[in-house]
């Protein structure tokens, strides 16, 4: 079903906001000096929504000299200093959360209604999140291990931090690299998509106006061969984090290894969602439509492979086709739309090519195909089911980013695990099942960061987020992806001059 419905008038004005370029670099918007331009596009209608120089290695550098500038003075302000500027910035956040919502709208083609209620809502509790934890960097307590020696340990920040987030959710993926990173008293340089640089510009700018000082956080748009190539392997950046596919988190890794620094990745996925032959279907149904077609598929963690045990195969593929066929497709700003365009056309044809493909080899339910009439104009492609294809085949095995959904049945629980585990990818998964003994034995022997149970693609502040196996190692959000951004050293004291010597004289004797 289609609902074109209207643009508001009051879309958000990027081209006036961000006159001054697309570059923020110790606390001031700034002109790329690539040489080259890059244009924002609006993917629901093809429109141009802002033209912006790209950043080069000179503005790599320079980003990279004000967070080494701002480092010591950020490190040093003590816990509830850190905690106290990002209390002020939620509070920001919480002020401009309809430009927010608006600009993630425009540059991604998300529907108003689901950046309103989920994108800037989730990177405001993140926020509200890390000022807590940044007055918990805790050590181990002071304990006698060796003698006449006091052992304790300590957490300190790491240094400049150079992160590298996706188009998917660039508010929301923005947050979750600063915020932890500058919790834990290191400063950053990040560099956004070049499609959506929008909200972490507006992130950064709303960070300097509740006091975070110029420096602490830095943002470089440009592309990854140059900005992102140079950062991560900068020898001043002492730690990179990168959120992306998986062949390109390996060319980041095998950059960063050149100068051995700390590495985080959370890479892609395949998530399988398991459907045990006791679940309740309808629950089933309605968690497969959202799961997959959040933000347009374009979500690592989305449903992709629904395993269903064979005596509800039928009913589930007949009911989850009639529940997609029920979304709309629309103007991300019209009330009534539930699943706006993909990131661009090369992304709608990309994931038209697996559909395509498929139809050698598998059943195309409903969908496949980009709607026509008023939507034609943006990157837009219909909720797709797809049956019966073989484990091995490659619209299974492969991410494809997109709404897309593949069903397969299944006979036994060891095959339902045993095929949700059938892939490189190890981010998230879901178990439905009415019986905790099923359900438990699913959350232990799928091997995945994540395992939902009767549910998929909730994410909350104070739990981890990232994956096993080719999906990455590291965790986004919680306590645990504070710990990411700290390096442990170990102090000890010698409570005595005489075991100091009695020490020496054990290695060079009675000198």
């Amino acid at each position: 079903m289609q609902n074109p419905g209207t643009a508001t008038p009051d879309r958000f004005p990027a081209q006036e906001r961000f006159a001054a370029g697309a570059q923020y670099i110790a606390g001031r918007l700034t002109k790329g000096t690539s040489g080259h331009t890059h244009a924002v596009v609006d993917p629901a209608t093809g429109d141009e929504v802002l033209t912006y120089e790209l950043a080069g290695t000179d503005d790599v550098e320079a980003a990279v000299a004000a967070a080494r500038r701002a480092f010591p003075g950020w490190a040093g302000a003590t816990p509830g200093e850190r905690s106290d500027a990002l209390h002020r910035f939620a509070a920001v956040l919480a002020d401009r959360a309809e430009a927010f919502a608006r600009a993630e709208s425009l540059q991604c083609g998300k529907p108003l209604k689901l950046t309103r209620e989920f994108d800037v809502p989730g990177t405001i509790d993140n926020t509200a999140f890390f000022a807590g934890a940044a007055r918990h960097l805790q050590g181990q307590s002071a304990g006698e291990y060796s003698g006449d020696h006091t052992s304790y340990v300590r957490r300190e920040p790491i240094g400049v931090v150079g992160s590298i987030a996706p188009w998917n959710y660039p508010l929301q993926m923005a947050a979750w690299k600063i915020l932890p990173a500058v919790a834990a008293g290191n400063t950053i340089v990040l560099k956004p998509a070049e499609l959506t640089p929008l909200t972490s510009l507006l992130f950064a700018q709303a960070a300097m106006d509740a006091g975070i000082p110029d420096g602490v956080i830095n943002i470089v748009t440009g592309t990854g061969r140059v900005a992102g190539e140079h950062l991560v392997g900068h020898p001043d950046v002492a730690m990179t984090s990168f959120t992306g596919s998986t062949p390109v988190g390996k060319r980041v890794a095998e950059i960063a290894t050149a100068t051995v620094k700390r590495l985080h990745l959370e890479l892609g996925g395949k998530a399988p969602f398991v459907v045990f032959d006791d679940a309740d279907l309808e629950a089933a149904v309605h968690g497969a439509v959202a799961g997959a077609l959040i933000n347009t598929g374009q979500d690592c963690t989305a449903a992709t492979r629904a395993y269903i045990q064979r005596p509800l195969y039928e009913a589930f593929v007949e009911r989850t086709a009639a529940l997609m066929e029920t979304v709309r497709l629309g103007d991300p700003f019209a009330p009534g739309t539930d699943l706006g365009p993909l990131i661009s056309h090369v992304q709608r044809d990309r994931v038209a090519g697996f559909v395509d493909r498929a139809r050698g080899y598998a059943r195309v339910v409903t969908g496949g195909e980009a709607p026509q009439g008023e939507l034609a104009k943006g990157a837009y492609y219909r909720p797709t089911l797809v049956a019966d294809a073989a484990q091995d085949s490659e619209i299974v095995q492969s991410e494809i980013f997109g709404p897309v959904l593949v069903v397969l049945p299944f006979d036994s629980d060891d095959e339902g695990i045993r095929l949700a585990n059938d892939t490189p990818y190890g981010l998230a998964a879901s178990a439905w099942s009415r019986d905790v003994y099923r359900a438990g034995r699913a959350t232990r022997e799928i091997k995945a960061g994540c395992v939902w149970v009767n549910d998929h693609i909730p994410i909350i502040s104070e739990m981890p987020h990232g994956g096993y196996k080719a999906s990455g190692f590291g965790k986004d959000m919680s306590a645990y992806s504070f710990e990411e951004y700290t390096q442990i050293k170990h102090v000890m004291f010698d409570n005595t001059a005489v075991a100091r010597k009695d020490w020496h004289r054990t290695i060079f004797g009675d000198r």
